[in-house]
């Protein structure tokens, strides 16, 4: 079945896993992520293996996958959404999932390539953000911070454009699926842009930004996510204290991501 859902293995280390009492102790740890988080997990994997701890890196192609994959059992942890997309998956899907740790926050960014400034954009201009419910959210929420729109008070994560109450310059907002805006970046005046998305497509710099949203918002916090009754699972315990503490893993994270990321336990 796993075939069926998921792109490719990225890697599989078999080793005995020496924990007492664990009931899945001599079984592989199935991790599932996307390529954006897909390099980092891979260091954390070689350390794991280390230790004497069996890992399984699953890469899917897609942001509805590894929820399914999830949910049916067919691995044992995900790792590539933050709560607000999780919450309207469970939401869509009927899945019993729960965060189950914090991994990092990745910064998103309005980026430009006719403009050099924010107050360069022309009246009626276009400006690119994501589609899905979630991530739309948190473009219309960028835009609000930039000053080209208003949202109406506490709307939060959960904006649509139906709640834009002032849009002085008149902006024409394209929804794009989240993972193809790199490509809109040469069409449309204004994107929002994932770094690690860009970074992949190597076709302008992640960090030109005209503005980013930093750490505003801790809601988007990519979170480990697992079946409530896991909870107790050791191998869970032993593979997120790798990812969160491991010197190895950090310089993955700042070599994949530079300064475009923040450790979401620290925060």
């Amino acid at each position: 079945m796993l075939k069926t859902l998921f792109a490719r293995p990225v890697a599989a280390l078999a080793l005995t896993l020496g924990l007492a009492g664990a009931s899945h102790a001599t079984e592989a740890l199935k991790v599932g992520t996307t390529a954006a988080f897909a390099a980092p997990l891979e260091a954390a994997v070689s350390e794991a293996k280390k230790q004497g701890l069996q890992v399984e890196l699953i890469e899917f192609s897609d942001w509805i996958a590894p929820n399914v994959s999830l949910n049916a059992g067919d691995i044992d942890v995900n790792f590539f959404q933050h709560i607000p997309f999780l919450e309207n998956a469970k939401a869509a899907g009927g899945f019993d999932l729960v965060p189950y740790a914090p991994g990092i926050i990745n910064n998103v960014g309005l980026y430009s390539k006719k403009y050099k400034s924010l107050d360069e954009l022309p009246k009626g201009a276009t400006v690119a953000i994501a589609n899905d419910p979630i991530n739309s959210g948190r473009g219309l929420q960028l835009l609000a911070k930039a000053g080209l729109i208003t949202l109406k008070p506490g709307v939060g994560y959960k904006a649509t454009e139906e709640d834009i109450v002032a849009n002085p310059k008149g902006i024409r907002i394209l929804q794009v699926e989240a993972v193809q805006l790199v490509r809109a970046y040469d069409d449309a005046d204004l994107v929002q842009g994932y770094p690690h998305y860009i970074r992949l497509a190597k076709t302008f710099d992640a960090e030109s930004a005209l503005l980013f949203d930093g750490i505003d918002h801790k809601e988007y916090v990519i979170q480990f996510v697992i079946k409530p009754k896991s909870k107790d699972d050791p191998r869970l315990a032993k593979f997120i204290d790798i990812y969160q503490h491991s010197p190895v893993v950090r310089a993955a994270l700042d070599k994949t991501y530079g300064k475009l990321y923040q450790p979401g336990w620290e925060s």
